[in-house]
Formats: C-alpha cells, structure tokens, sequence
C-alpha cells in the first residue's frame, strides 16, 4: 500500500468526547499513545469500522473506507484490515494451523504471505500442531498476530497487544514485533500506554489526551518537544539511531550517530548494524569545556535549541542539536543559570547512560 493514512473522526459521548484529525505516514509503525481514557482505543476501533462516527472520514492512500459526507461506509469484514487486541481470542477448538488458516478463509485470499512463512517471521512454526490451551501468553498473541496477516490486510491494528501479558512474555514477544516492523511493508497502527514499547517501536508518535490530539510527527520530533505531556514529560528523552563503529579491546562497542560517537557494553552486532537507542534527559549533563578528567566516555558537542521549566519546581529541560540529532537535558535551574545557557550557545553534552532498545 502506499500514500498517507487519513483519520479524521468525532464522538460525543457526553463525559467523554474524542475529536481527531490525523495524516499518518503509510509505513512504519504509528504509536497513539496516552493515559487510560484517553481516547486511544476508540481511534483504533473507529479506525477498524466497529465505531462509525458522524462525519468521520477513514482513506488509506486512494482507498476510502468511510466518508461520511457522502454516506460511504465499509463495515469491518469488508475492509482489508487486521486486528490484535489485549487478549489473543484464539478459537480454543482449532490448532495454531487452523487459527492461521482462519486468517486466510475470512478474506479467501492468501495475499503475499504463505503460513509458512508468517510462522517463521513469528517464530511459531513449531506450535502449528497445538492447541491454544498449550501455548503461554506471549505465543497465544504471536498467533494472534499471524492469524492477523494471513488476512492479508494493507494495515495492521494492535490495540494493546503486551497489555495482558507479564514482564518476561512481553520481553520474548517485543524481538519479533521488531522483526515485522523490519521486514513487512504494511503500515501498523499501536495502542499502548507504555513508553518504552513506544521507543523501541515506533516511527511516528501521535500523543493523546482527554480525546484530542496534543502532538502528532516523527518520533524523536515529538519526544524532543519541551512542552510534553505528563506522561512523557517525568521519562524525556530522545531515540537515536547508532551504528556499530567497532568492538573495542576493553570489551566496550562504539557507536557512531550524526551527533557523534558513544560506547555501551560490547555487543555481538555486526559493525554495521543500527541500533535503536534511548537516551533520557536525566542522563545528561552540561558543560562549557570538554571534561578530560571524567570517568564518562560519551560527551558531544551539541548547540542550545530552547530551553522551558519542568513540573519539578526548581528544574529546566534543555532541547540540543547535536549533528541534526535532537537531544534533551533535565538539569537545576541554578545550573542552567551559572553556565548562562541560552539558544545558541555551543557546548558538550556528557551522556551518562545510554538504554539500548534492543
């Protein structure tokens, strides 16, 4: 599928209200993120066609699946869509092969992807033959998420999808919604409430709250903003994408990026691989010299962009650019003052730790 995703949809519930208007890229993996009640997962059902909405309008590049004004609109089944919600909902008297099949049967379609295929992208090969009684939390939503693209759909909807499971099934599920974000086409629409999922998954970040839009752009264009949300603002911070430069002698990997270099702990990457990387705002320091007596290795030169209070009494975030890498530093307000930072003034940035998101 290719051209932009266009959502524009209103619903008044009386206590709650959700008025959106959205152009989102036609690749990647769009993240609508926000605190319960923000109107996320009604997006993602509008989106679906199991919420028809007065004047709501629903395009995936030329294709329209709801126009309202001029009474168009295509129920669920009709449109080439595929869904994962919180709980896999697997039918407990087919075997992960028949689920699978499902996938297939509902569309009678096979698309571009073989079962086979979509097995080993999902690491599921080995459970076609069981049961959905036999399988843990995180495979049950593996094949939930194969069933969803044996449909063959042009966008793939996950509301939730690690909600219901716990931190170790949500460990062993994330590598392989990774690996679809790598190697499928298909643009994926993501529900979550969890930062780090949003991090480490993300292209495009659209923030919610009480039903409206607040921020909608490229992930590190929204994360960069200094006038975050609450749910963001206590976690600011960027993602960089870093190549392996090297693997060190002292069992240390150094990383290149446009703003610079980093090391982190080594790695068994191939030089050359990217690696997607968080840096927060807490883990950055400023100063005006390069520090050569310091015990940390990641410092970059960056330029002042802005700087804005946070909702900690007594504290600044400072957006930088480093390269035409946006980069944030959570530092004192007496700090802030006693280096008389200000836009455009050049300086270092010392990054204490880097999270790597892999």
């Amino acid at each position: 599928m290719s051209g932009d995703i266009r959502a524009r949809f209103r619903i008044d519930r009386g206590s709650f209200a959700l008025d959106v208007d959205l152009n989102l890229p036609g690749r990647g993996v769009t993240a609508l993120f926000g605190h319960s009640g923000s109107g996320k997962t009604t997006c993602l059902r509008a989106m679906a066609g199991l919420e028809r909405t007065p004047d709501g309008y629903f395009a995936l590049g030329d294709e329209v699946w709801q126009d309202e004004a001029r009474d168009l609109f295509l129920p669920p089944h009709r449109r080439a869509l595929g869904v994962v919600f919180q709980e896999a909902g697997l039918f407990p008297h087919r075997s992960v092969r028949g689920n699978m099949e499902y996938g297939q049967q509902r569309t009678g379609d096979t698309g571009t992807l073989a079962l086979s295929d979509v097995a080993d992208l999902l690491g599921i090969r080995h459970l076609l033959d069981r049961s959905p009684q036999q399988l843990s939390g995180g495979e049950r939503q593996r094949v939930a998420i194969a069933r969803a693209l044996l449909a063959a759909p042009k966008v793939l909807l996950m509301d939730e999808p690690l909600a219901a499971l716990d931190l170790k099934r949500k460990l062993e599920i994330l590598p392989y919604l990774e690996r679809l974000h790598r190697e499928l086409a298909i643009p994926i629409i993501y529900v979550s409430h969890a930062p780090d999922e949003v991090a480490r998954l993300a292209d495009h970040l659209v923030l919610l709250d009480s039903g409206k839009v607040v921020a909608s752009g490229p992930l590190n264009n929204v994360l960069s903003r200094l006038n975050l949300p609450a749910a963001f603002a206590d976690d600011a911070g960027v993602v960089i994408e870093a190549a392996v430069a090297a693997h060190e002698a002292d069992d240390l990997t150094r990383l290149e990026f446009p703003g610079g270099m980093i090391f982190v702990s080594r790695r068994t990457e191939a030089v050359g691989t990217f690696l997607r990387c968080r840096i927060h705002a807490r883990d950055i320091s400023l100063t005006l010299v390069p520090q050569t007596l310091s015990s940390i290795l990641n410092c970059v030169t960056a330029t002042v962009v802005d700087l804005a209070p946070t909702d900690t009494p007594g504290h600044v975030l400072v957006r930088l650019e480093a390269g035409g890498e946006p980069l944030l530093a959570r530092i004192t307000r007496r700090s802030a003052d006693k280096l008389e930072i200000r836009p455009g003034l050049v300086l270092r940035a010392q990054i204490k730790a880097v999270a790597l998101l892999a």
